[in-house]
C-alpha cells in the first residue's frame, strides 16, 4: 500500500560547520556584499571576550564594524528598535550576530528591520514579512536555540509581559557559521540549560503530529548526540568532541523543528519565561519529562524508541512499559547535570495556572501536540514541574 504523506522541507541559510570556521567571517562578509558591520552580540558574549575576537577577524579584513550589545537575556522589541537605528545611522549593510539565542534572534529581527517598513510587532506571527532583510550571519556560542537556521526570532514585549514571535523564511541567517570552539568557555549551567533546550527541540519534533520523514531523520540523530555528548560537555567543558557533538546536534535538531513546530513545552515555557524570568532551557528542562508523561499514550512506539535512544534496556517491555522508561532516561539525564530546580523555585504558585495555561494554549505549538490538553491538563503539568522529583 502506497503511503502518501505531502510535506515540505525547506532551509534557506548556507551551513559553514568546524573549528577555526569563524577565520572565514571576513570572506564571507565580502562575498554578501557587506561594507560596514553591525556586530550584535549580548553583554556576556563581550564580557567573555568572544565579541572582541569576532571583532579582531573583521578588523584584520579591514572591514569596518560597529557594536551593539544593548540585549537583555529575553530579547526586547526595545533592543530591535535601538540596533536598527544605530545601524541606519552608521550605514551598517550586513549584520553579524554572535552569542546565543538572544544575540541571534535580535541580529536577525535587525537585518528584517533594515529593509522592511513598520515596526517588528507588525511581523509577529508566522510569513507576515514581506520581502528579505539585510544578510545576516549567525555565529553561535551556545549548544541550545539552533537560532543561526531557524525561521524564528522570540522576542519579549515588556509593555505587555508577554514573549511574541516573528516566524518567516526571510528571518533565516544567509549563513550560519558554526565553530565548536567559540562555546567552550560556556559555563556547566548554561551548557547544561541550552543542550536540554536542544533536546526538548529534537524530542518535541519527533513526537508531534507534524513530523515528517526528514525532520524525524534529523530529530533521531540530534537525540543520539546529545544522548552520547550532553553529559560530557557539562562536566568536561574543554572537550572539544563533546563540544562539537553538542553544536552540531544543536543545529541539526532546529533543522528538525523549523518545519514541524514544537510541543506543549515550548507552549508552557513561553509564558512562563515571560512573567516569571526562567531561562529558556532551564523551564524547558524542568517541564520536558513532565510534558512527556502526558503525551506517552499519544504516540507510544516513539517515545518507546527515545527510550532506546538514551539507553534503557525496552527489548522484553510492552510498548506502554518501554515508552515509560523514556520519562526515567530522560528525568536521569536533568539531574546528572545539574537540573534540579522546580517551577515553584522561580515563584510559581497554584494561583497563576489560570493564566500560564490560558496564554500556552494560545500557542501553535499546541495543534501538533501529539496529545490535545485541555487547560486542566495544562495546569497539571505545572503543577507536576512545581514538585522535586516530578511526579
Amino acid at each position: 500500500m502506497l503511503i502518501n504523506r505531502l510535506f515540505r522541507y525547506e532551509i534557506p541559510t548556507v551551513i559553514e560547520f568546524g573549528i577555526g570556521a569563524i577565520k572565514t567571517l571576513p570572506e564571507h562578509v565580502k562575498s554578501l556584499g557587506g561594507t560596514k558591520v553591525l556586530l550584535v552580540a549580548d553583554p556576556g558574549v563581550v564580557a567573555a571576550g568572544v565579541a572582541e575576537r569576532v571583532a579582531h577577524t573583521l578588523v584584520s579584513a579591514s572591514i569596518p564594524h560597529v557594536l551593539f550589545s544593548e540585549i537583555e537575556s529575553d530579547p526586547a522589541i526595545e533592543s530591535i528598535e535601538q540596533g536598527t537605528q544605530l545601524a541606519k545611522e552608521e550605514g551598517c549593510d550586513l549584520v553579524v550576530g554572535v552569542g546565543g539565542g538572544s544575540s541571534l534572534d535580535t541580529a536577525k529581527a535587525i537585518g528584517l528591520m533594515l529593509k522592511n517598513p513598520g515596526h517588528i510587532r507588525d511581523y509577529v506571527g508566522i510569513n507576515k514579512v514581506p520581502a528579505p532583510g539585510a544578510p545576516v550571519i549567525a555565529v553561535p556560542t551556545t549548544a541550545g536555540t539552533g537560532s543561526e537556521v531557524t525561521i524564528w526570532s522570540v522576542l519579549s514585549d515588556k509593555k505587555k509581559k508577554e514573549k511574541v514571535s516573528v516566524g518567516s523564511p526571510f528571518n533565516c541567517p544567509r549563513l550560519a557559521l558554526c565553530d565548536p570552539e567559540l562555546t567552550v568557555s560556556l559555563p556547566p549551567h548554561v551548557t547544561a540549560a541550552t543542550g536540554m533546550d536542544a533536546l526538548t527541540h529534537a524530542l518535541e519534533s519527533y513526537v508531534n503530529k507534524a513530523t515528517q520523514p526528514i525532520s524525524e531523520a534529523l530529530a533521531v540523530q540530534a537525540m543520539k548526540m546529545i544522548a552520547k555528548s550532553l553529559r560530557l560537555a557539562v562536566v568536561q567543558g574543554e572537550n572539544l568532541q563533546a563540544r562539537y557533538d553538542m553544536l552540531l546536534a544543536s543545529l541539526i535538531a532546529a533543522l528538525a523543528f523549523n518545519s514541524t513546530r514544537l510541543g506543549l513545552a515550548h507552549a508552557l515555557a513561553l509564558p512562563l519565561g515571560a512573567h516569571f524570568r526562567i531561562p529558556h532551557g532551564t523551564v524547558n528542562a524542568i517541564l520536558l519529562p513532565e510534558v512527556m508523561q502526558f503525551n506517552l499514550i499519544g504516540n507510544l512506539e516513539k517515545f518507546a524508541e527515545i527510550a532506546a535512544i538514551f539507553g534503557e534496556n525496552v527489548a522484553s517491555l510492552s510498548s506502554r512499559e518501554a515508552a515509560e522508561r523514556s520519562v526515567t532516561a530522560i528525568r536521569r539525564l536533568k539531574n546528572d547535570i545539574g537540573i534540579v530546580q522546580t517551577l515553584a523555585d522561580y515563584g510559581v504558585r497554584e494561583e497563576h495556572l489560570d493564566f500560564i495555561a490560558e496564554e500556552a494554549m494560545l500557542s501553535g505549538n499546541v495543534p501538533v501536540n501529539p496529545r490535545k490538553p485541555s487547560l486542566e491538563d495544562l495546569k497539571n503539568i505545572c503543577r507536576a514541574a512545581m514538585k522535586k522529583g516530578g511526579n
